[in-house]
């Protein structure tokens, strides 16, 4: 991305007047309302052009599968702001996107641009894949560093969502060589790390959307306008019968003090 001052102000997304709105070409009130699904139009928006029946499937697919996972940090981060300023919704969905990390559903970005990378070495090398992800699982254990899209701490045998995506990639059609590259280091990681490393959620949807067409530089986007979703309900549930305060109290007795107990 550039930074700094631009030579061409412009935007293909959405424009106004008096009388419209137009959007990616599509006049919103006589084309768009009561006419598109909202992941037709989420991929409008993003791409310019609406998707395929397998591309909207997948998407859907993918959308449903992480929208909802319990009380994870960022859900809890959510439900206590609510529970501290009742009246601040904005300010409680913000804390729960906030929450959405390289770490916790966030990870599907950092999952996607690692499989981009193995992609194109692949690619560009005409090396076997065996080869290529062997030596990038290598490069991850000397770097002591984790494997993007495999192993989850609560599913260890096996994350069903991950199943669940894969099945539908092949459906629909759409599985193509990110999966492929995905399945190969699932292959050969437990090997190479020592442990077990199922595919996770956030190893197959990126695999999943990047086979269907979806960019690598929006693939944030997806796990974000899910979880949004189930933030919501979160919050609904919140205002009408609320744990916020029941989560924060059972941290504060989960957590002992350790530091100084007296001062001169």
């Amino acid at each position: 991305m550039r930074i700094g001052k631009q030579d061409q102000a412009f935007t293909a997304i959405c424009a106004s007047d008096a009388e419209s709105v137009t959007v990616r070409g599509y006049d919103l009130c006589s084309q768009l309302i009561g006419k598109i699904g909202f992941t037709d139009y989420f991929w409008l928006l993003v791409l310019g052009e609406k998707p395929t029946e397998a591309q909207r499937g997948m998407t859907d697919a993918c959308l449903v599968a992480i929208a909802e996972h319990g009380l994870v940090p960022s859900v809890q981060a959510a439900r206590m702001t609510l529970a501290a300023g009742p009246e601040a919704w904005q300010g409680a969905m913000s804390a729960g996107l906030l929450g959405m990390g390289t770490v916790v559903a966030g990870s599907s970005e950092t999952a996607g641009r690692y499989l981009v990378e193995v992609h194109q070495e692949w690619k560009s090398s005409g090396r076997p894949l065996d080869e290529v992800c062997k030596e990038s699982l290598e490069g991850l254990k000397v770097a002591k560093k984790k494997v993007p899209g495999l192993g989850h701490p609560q599913h260890s045998a096996g994350d069903p969502r991950a199943h669940a995506l894969a099945a539908e990639a092949e459906r629909l059609g759409v599985k193509g060589e990110y999966f492929q590259v995905l399945e190969c280091l699932a292959e050969h990681a437990p090997g190479i790390i020592n442990r077990p490393l199922p595919i996770n959620v956030s190893g197959a949807i990126p695999a999943a959307m990047l086979d269907a067409g979806w960019p690598i530089e929006a693939m944030k986007g997806v796990p974000l306008l899910a979880r949004a979703a189930g933030l919501v309900a979160h919050l609904f549930e919140e205002s009408q019968r609320s744990i916020g305060f029941i989560m924060s109290n059972n941290a504060d007795e989960a957590i002992s003090y350790d530091g100084v107990t007296e001062r001169d």
